[in-house]
């Protein structure tokens, strides 16, 4: 289990620009990774465009966000036009990453059990280690709930 004060999983992806990122390659840089459950769906709108409306604020304070699916390269690139995001989208499609991050979980819906993503997000400081790890996130009160756990 991943906790506040320990490095952050490495991941590997693959960006909606087609480049490979790295946590890593981010060092020396503040990190929101969140992860959501599908592009272009009512609620990973609400999430995504929250983030591009405080985009200014996240910009001020040198962070880089990167929102997280299992959705396609290509599905990100369309998500990304339609809102007009400034921000990274990177695919997960084998769920590695998220299972890392311990938020490939089981879910209900409808009666029906199936694995997906939780909604969450962390916080991962220059040095690579996390700062905040907020699970469960609503999408309406995520940009806010970030930028509080960002100080």
């Amino acid at each position: 289990m991943i906790e506040e004060g320990k490095p952050a999983p490495a991941f590997s992806l693959t960006s909606d620009a087609g480049e490979t990122i790295t946590l890593e390659g981010l060092r020396g840089k503040p990190v929101v990774l969140y992860f959501y459950p599908k592009d272009d769906t009512p609620g990973c709108t609400t999430q995504a465009c929250g983030i591009r409306d405080a985009w200014g604020e996240f910009e001020r304070r040198g962070v880089v966000v990167l929102g997280v699916s299992p959705d396609s390269e290509s599905s990100h690139v369309t998500f990304k036009e339609k809102y007009d995001l400034p921000f990274t989208l990177l695919a997960d499609p084998d769920h590695a990453t998220a299972e890392a991050y311990g938020v490939w979980v089981e879910k209900k819906n409808y009666g029906k059990t199936y694995m997906g993503i939780e909604r969450s997000s962390f916080v991962i400081d220059a040095a690579g280690n996390l700062t905040k790890i907020l699970r469960r996130v609503k999408p309406d009160e995520h940009t806010n709930a970030v930028l509080k756990a960002l100080g």
